[in-house]
């Protein structure tokens, strides 16, 4: 399957890179909107290789239903004068290109896949990245007033097929006190030096900040790239990183910042207004076993005082746990969503050992936690456990209020492009026209 993939990529790049040379179909036009036949295939390659689609002609027509409503809601935000900032986009930009980058391996097999080159790639990537946004907005306007109230949701459930409902898999909620091990002025005297030395080299032209990021730098996310990060904003960097990042000058390289991650060179590459782009090289320090006992020693009293004394652990975390993330909600673990209830494939590594072994309300010995690139020792307790279940309104309001607010959203924007349809010009050309766009309202 990946190696019909690879094909099926180099064919539409070489298919593309062909279109330079002739004129591209036009497939459909909506009012001063169009669509290219180009834009169908490059779409259906993408989804394809998401495994989202089978590139089937039912799956080109869904395709081409989505992209005439994005084109109505294009058409309306000109009309309604929806503004998406540079910086929004170029945000976005980074990000699905920093996908497609660690997905494929790197920029150079990035470039062969695609047979263009990154510069070509961020410019191709850019008017569709922007176009989504605004047709985003643009929708997002339409069903602002979209609500559901707590009765709504309850009548929502009550009329739901209780046979056809979800199985939710098994949750947890964990909280967690952390303690990070000291480092030793020596080790870290030792990392700044071998920084110090690097910082000397690339500005004597002996070598690059890229090789040397390759060779040395242990975040193995940036390493295989030269050390570069992609554009950021400060709210994406830890504030010591970000206050040097933002700092520099083209051509410059950085004094050398300690974060928790451990320490760090900055060399400077672009910056779009509120977004910048640089290359790191970071050295972790080296724990020595004297701090690993001392931290594990310092958590069997927290725990060993807690149990004896009956002391509530979200109080204690917030007193001594080391991690800011947590430690200011009674060191409860949340997923991206801001949620606590974790899916069993969130937790992992010795982690999720632990948590196999709890009891509701018990709490673990301590442990050696690496999974974001630095040791941490830490304690959990499993605060709630959420086995797997029929969707039920008890457990999964959530779930029923975000079902509702889909399905209204969805009849209010079925409306609107009813009432769009009438008054829009719209054509469709006739090697894509069929009873499904016609029923749709997009033939007239």
């Amino acid at each position: 399957m990946r190696h019909l993939f690879l094909l099926l990529s180099l064919l539409a790049a070489a298919s593309v890179s062909a279109q330079k040379n002739a004129v591209d179909k036009i497939v459909a036009i909506v009012g001063d909107e169009i669509v290219l036949k180009s834009d169908i295939e490059r779409e259906i390659v993408d989804l394809y290789r998401e495994g989202v689609i089978e590139g089937s002609d039912r799956d080109r027509t869904m395709l081409l239903q989505r992209m005439l409503t994005q084109k109505l809601l294009l058409a309306q935000a000109k009309v309604d004068s929806v503004i998406i900032t540079d910086d929004q986009v170029t945000r976005n930009l980074e990000a699905q290109l920093g996908d497609y980058v660690r997905r494929i391996g790197s920029e150079e097999r990035l470039e062969a896949v695609w047979g263009k080159s990154m510069p070509e790639i961020r410019n191709d990537l850019r008017e569709r990245i922007h176009e989504n946004a605004v047709a985003v907005e643009m929708r997002d306007r339409i069903t602002s007033h979209v609500k559901s109230t707590p009765s709504e949701i309850r009548f929502f459930y009550q009329k739901v097929d209780k046979d056809s409902l979800p199985d939710v898999p098994t949750r947890y909620e964990i909280q967690q006190i952390v303690v990070k091990p000291r480092v030793s002025d020596a080790e870290k005297e030792k990392l700044r030096n071998r920084l110090r030395d690097f910082r000397e080299q690339v500005l004597s032209g002996e070598t690059t900040f890229n090789r040397l990021a390759v060779l040395y730098s242990e975040d193995g996310e940036s390493a295989v790239r030269g050390g570069e990060l992609g554009y950021q904003s400060k709210m994406d960097m830890t504030p010591e990183f970000a206050d040097a990042a933002f700092s520099l000058k083209p051509g410059r390289i950085s004094r050398i910042v300690e974060t928790d991650a451990g320490f760090h060179i900055i060399q400077y590459i672009d910056r779009q207004g509120e977004l910048i782009n640089v290359r790191q090289i970071l050295l972790r320090p080296k724990i020595e076993e004297k701090e690993r006992q001392e931290a594990i020693a310092k958590l069997d009293s927290i725990a060993r005082f807690i149990r004896d004394e009956n002391l509530p652990f979200d109080q204690v975390a917030a007193q001594v746990s080391q991690d800011k993330n947590t430690r200011n909600n009674g060191g409860l673990v949340l997923n991206d969503q801001s949620d606590s209830k974790l899916f069993r494939e969130l937790v992992r590594g010795e982690m999720a050992r632990q948590v196999n072994r709890l009891a509701v309300g018990e709490i673990s010995e301590p442990f050696l936690d690496g999974s974001r690139g630095q040791d941490e020792y830490k304690i959990i307790r499993l605060k709630a456990f959420y086995p797997e279940h029929k969707a039920n309104l008890e457990e999964d309001w959530l779930f029923f209020q975000n079902q509702l607010q889909e399905e209204k959203t969805n009849i209010v924007i079925q409306k609107w492009i009813k009432e769009k349809q009438a008054n829009t010009y719209i054509h469709i050309d006739d090697e894509y026209a069929n009873e499904t766009l016609r029923q749709g309202g997009w033939i007239k």
